[in-house]
Order: structure tokens, then C-alpha cells, then sequence
């Protein structure tokens, strides 16, 4: 492995192109003389022409963009790969001038559930929060980076909005990391997330319920109605809403998810089956997916998202499936999740 990665640092190294994309243009600077030019690998047609080693050029939404640097000759020098996917906020995204929340951070490492794990969450309690009310509750997976201000989702800016507008209840937001072991490094990912996330069962909705729920009440006074508690993530965090909604209805029953990893990491493939074979919940459900999401050796994820929906729709679901050409990840959610979280808590006034 040691090898491997120090052949995978040399190669890099040696590229002399520097590549990326803002908005619907992508930019390229090169170091390397000998390149005039860029072009489409897909379709074969040049994109532009180099001046003093740079181009920028706007090109159409939602491609992965496979392009060559080439030579006065057509030999190709270099060549690469970049998303291009851009989706324009709405105000509600964006800060306005109404009461804003305040945001706490936490970390929690006494897990009886997943032993050995460590994470960090926030808690944003809105403006409007009145202790003596019990306020709605909304969880979101791989939180930290949900409830940052600048990220994809800046879901505490939503939240100040919507909330403002009467839009969704005052609602305290849990924004929770998966777990991190002992033997990591501070940069790495969890290595909890699969486990926690993917994994069928009711092992993360006790975590919830039982661990971090309680620590949370100890200070906020939240309602107990699973009519008035959602859950949401993307990817595994948004299979991980499912499942928690699907095992403890009496504890949640609003699942807002997108890109769902619907497929087969730890036997998430096999909901669609389930959900048509078993008595209907009370789960109002929120799906987003897109045509341009992965399609590797655990699954498809467009279809598998397409097939959870259909399964939804046969039983009757509440349910909204949103399908457009996204990529995986969290940008499309970003842009809509103003119109997300309304459609989600449509009716929380009756």
C-alpha cells in the first residue's frame, strides 16, 4: 500500500494542468508549453484554445466533462475529468433579515450502542423557541457540514427563514457527525458511518432515542409527537432516515432524503421488497435523486431510487420523489431544500 500511494503522489505531481469549475465554467490553467489546446474527449470537438496556458468556457449543466489537453500535432498530453452541475439559491438559502438561531457545539463519546466511537453535533435552537412550548425536532446525518452557513445545504439558514415565515415549526436542529474511531486520524473520515448509516435494524434509531435524544432534552424541551420529528440525510445518512423512521415510527415519522443509497452496502437493496410486503407505516417521505448519480458494483442508484419510489407509491405512501439530473452528492438538495422542508411540514399548523 505504502508503494502504491507514493507511485499515485508521483504521478500526480508530474500533471501540469489545474482544473476547475464555477458555475457552468470550467477553467483550466496549464503549465506545460507544449499544450494549445483542450478538447472533448466524449464527442471528440474542441473546446478552446489556450492563451498563455489558460481558457475558461462556459459549457452546458449537469455533464461529466471528460476533456484532453493537446498538442499542435493532436497528440493528447494530458487528460482528466470534471462535474459540472449548478444550481442557482433561492433567498431562502440565503441570510435575510429576520431572527436568526443560535448554533452549539457538542461532542459525545459515552456510546453504549457503538462502543468506542467519538463525534461532535450541533444543536441550532431557533430565535422563536419558547422552553415553555415543546418545540419540532429535525436530525440531520453527517451534520457538521449540513449546518455550515457557506456549504451545499446551509440548513440553519433555511431554517432562520422558514421558520421566520411560518413556513415549518420552531424547530430545534440536531446536526450529528457519524462515528470516529479511537486509531483514526484527525483528518479521515469516519469509519463508523457505514456501519451506523447503512446497516438495517434499529441499532442508530436506539442511538437516537436513547443516547442522544435524552442529552439533548436535558436542556431543550422538545415535543414527543413523531408527527413533529424528522430526519434527513444524504446518501447513506438519507438510507439512515428510512431505517430510522422505519423502526421507530412512534419516535419519527418524516424522512426528507436524497441521493439514497438504496442499494447493496449492508442490505439496503432490499427495502423496496420490504416496503411493499409489510403493513403500511405512518412515514411521510421526501425522495431526491438523479439520473447522473453512481452506478458502481453495489447498485444504481437512479434506479434503485426510482424503484424505492415506486414501491412508496404502491403502498400508498405520503410521498414526494423529486427526480432530475444530479450528481451524487448534496448540491441539488442545497438548492432545494427550502422547498423540501416545506412540502415535508406542509400541515405541521393542523
Amino acid at each position: 500500500m505504502f508503494r502504491i500511494l507514493i507511485f499515485l503522489t508521483l504521478s500526480f505531481s508530474q500533471l501540469s494542468a489545474r482544473t476547475w469549475t464555477k458555475g457552468t465554467t470550467v477553467n483550466w490553467v496549464i503549465k506545460n508549453p507544449k499544450a494549445v489546446a483542450v478538447f472533448n474527449q466524449s464527442t471528440g470537438e474542441k473546446i478552446g484554445d489556450l492563451s498563455k496556458g489558460k481558457l475558461s468556457k462556459e459549457v452546458a449543466n449537469f455533464q461529466l466533462l471528460n476533456y484532453a489537453l493537446r498538442d499542435a500535432s493532436g497528440n493528447d498530453l494530458e487528460t482528466g475529468s470534471t462535474k459540472v452541475e449548478h444550481y442557482d439559491y433561492t433567498p431562502d438559502s440565503l441570510p435575510q433579515e429576520v431572527p436568526k438561531g443560535k448554533v452549539t457545539q457538542h461532542s459525545w463519546n459515552k456510546s453504549a450502542i457503538y462502543p468506542g466511537t467519538t463525534r461532535d453535533y450541533l444543536v441550532y435552537v431557533p430565535a422563536q423557541y419558547d422552553a415553555s412550548k415543546p418545540a419540532a425536532l429535525m436530525v440531520f446525518q453527517d451534520g457538521l457540514r449540513h449546518a455550515a452557513p457557506d456549504g451545499p445545504l446551509r440548513a440553519t439558514t433555511v431554517f432562520d427563514n422558514l421558520i421566520a415565515k411560518g413556513d415549518m415549526p420552531v424547530t430545534i436542529g440536531v446536526f450529528i457527525n457519524p462515528g470516529r474511531l479511537a486509531k483514526q486520524e484527525p483528518g479521515e473520515k469516519p469509519r463508523n458511518r457505514s456501519v451506523e448509516y447503512d446497516s438495517l435494524g434499529e441499532a442508530y434509531a436506539r442511538f437516537l432515542t436513547e443516547e442522544i435524544l435524552p442529552e439533548v432534552k436535558k436542556s431543550y424541551n422538545i415535543s414527543e409527537d413523531p408527527e413533529m420529528r424528522s430526519i434527513a440525510g444524504g446518501s447513506s445518512g438519507g438510507i439512515c432516515a428510512w431505517t430510522v423512521c422505519w423502526e421507530k415510527p412512534n419516535s419519527f415519522r418524516k424522512a426528507l432524503i436524497w441521493v439514497g443509497t438504496f442499494v447493496d452496502i449492508r442490505g439496503g437493496n432490499a427495502y423496496p421488497a420490504l416496503v411493499r410486503k409489510t403493513d403500511k407505516k405512518p412515514i411521510r417521505a421526501y425522495l431526491l435523486a438523479g439520473e447522473n448519480d453512481l452506478d458502481n458494483k453495489f447498485g444504481n442508484w437512479p434506479l434503485a431510487n426510482k424503484q424505492m419510489a415506486s414501491s412508496l407509491k404502491f403502498k400508498d405512501y405520503d410521498h414526494h420523489f423529486e427526480y432530475g439530473q444530479c450528481f451524487h452528492g448534496s448540491k441539488a438538495a442545497g438548492a432545494q431544500l427550502p422547498e423540501m422542508l416545506r412540502w415535508l411540514w406542509r400541515d405541521w399548523r393542523k
